[in-house]
């Protein structure tokens, strides 16, 4: 696959915003590996795969044992996750999908969430699938295929 478009050469100054949610995410009470997991699932329902290498890679590369990298998608059956993870998934996935209900996000799956995560934890998790969420939708979009490089941007 080919690039569309090199969207990071043209101004950069768009993607330096969005990519500064990162220092905001870093300093957040989530856990890394759970946002890194939010992460990889949204990039696997968008079908974005630089973010899915980039993030599967951040996980292995953490010490992430492959049972639960390979269970990401099924993370509803798989044993390998937390409650609070659980709960981070469902809530990305809801919000992912919004077209295939109405509504959007139902009040269970937030309850689930809030039960695990307090309001600033909450904020947090909203914005890093918001943020995957752009990064998949410019990166799918463009045609950016998976590199070395994605996997430390």
């Amino acid at each position: 696959m080919t690039a569309r478009l090199n969207v990071f050469a043209a101004d950069n100054t768009p993607f330096q915003a969005l990519a500064s949610l990162d220092a905001f995410l870093a300093g957040c009470g989530v856990p890394a590996s759970t946002l890194n997991l939010v992460k990889m699932r949204v990039s696997q329902i968008n079908g974005c795969s630089p973010c899915l290498d980039r993030y599967a890679h951040k996980l292995h590369t953490a010490g992430e044992s492959d049972e639960r990298l390979f269970s990401v998608a099924t993370w509803r059956e798989a044993p390998w996750f937390t409650d609070a993870e659980r709960a981070a998934l469902g809530l990305a996935e809801e919000a992912t999908r919004l077209a295939d209900r109405p509504g959007a996000v139902p009040d269970q799956v937030w309850r689930k969430a809030g039960e695990h995560y307090d309001d600033a934890d909450l904020s947090a998790l909203v914005m890093a699938i918001a943020q995957i969420n752009v990064w998949n939708r410019i990166l799918t979009m463009t045609r950016v295929p998976p590199s070395a490089a994605s996997r430390d941007a």
